[in-house]
């Protein structure tokens, strides 16, 4: 990967709202450049979204509530993890899975509005695929940071000022 690609993929991962001219000035390319790039890392896949990090507590007292659930499998022959992850992933609750080391093999994410909803989906749902062995619930309880940005409290503003 190209050196202004990695720019700009930084660039994006801290802000994703920043105009193309701003992206350009950044890397010091022309705004057709900065487009180009954009518009190749989409279409090959390597952007695959924009997402934006809302603090709900503020929105609303009836959030609902974030599980991180820790699932032991068994893999399955010849495909590994990956067929019992897409399974998980498949469920509309789940919000991440990921492959872990460690004791549990895949760390699941799942929100959804009652605790009682996401006991429901562990024990109907996930629990009740064959490959799955054990699981532990665990509830998030307050977010402090996420996704490098501070949830709760003043944080520095530390872009650089760009000026013409």
């Amino acid at each position: 990967m190209e050196t202004k690609e990695l720019e700009i993929l930084q660039i994006l991962e801290k802000n994703s709202r920043l105009d193309i001219d701003t992206i350009a000035k950044m890397t010091q390319l022309t705004v057709e450049e900065a487009k180009n790039i954009i518009n190749k890392l989409e279409k090959d896949k390597v952007i695959l979204g924009y997402s934006t990090l809302i603090d709900w507590h503020k929105v609303s007292d009836n959030h609902g509530v974030t599980a991180m659930i820790d699932v032991k499998v068994t893999p399955a022959r010849g495909v590994g993890f990956s067929k019992i992850a897409e399974r998980i992933y498949k469920f509309p609750e789940v919000k991440a899975v990921y492959l872990m080391s460690g004791t549990y093999d895949l760390s699941v994410s799942i929100e959804e509005k009652t605790m009682a909803e996401v006991a429901e989906f562990v024990s109907e749902k996930l629990s009740a695929l064959d490959s799955v062995v054990s699981t532990t619930t665990h509830f998030i309880l307050k977010k402090y940071k996420h996704d490098g940005v501070v949830i709760d409290g003043e944080q520095e503003d530390k872009r650089i000022v760009v000026s013409p």
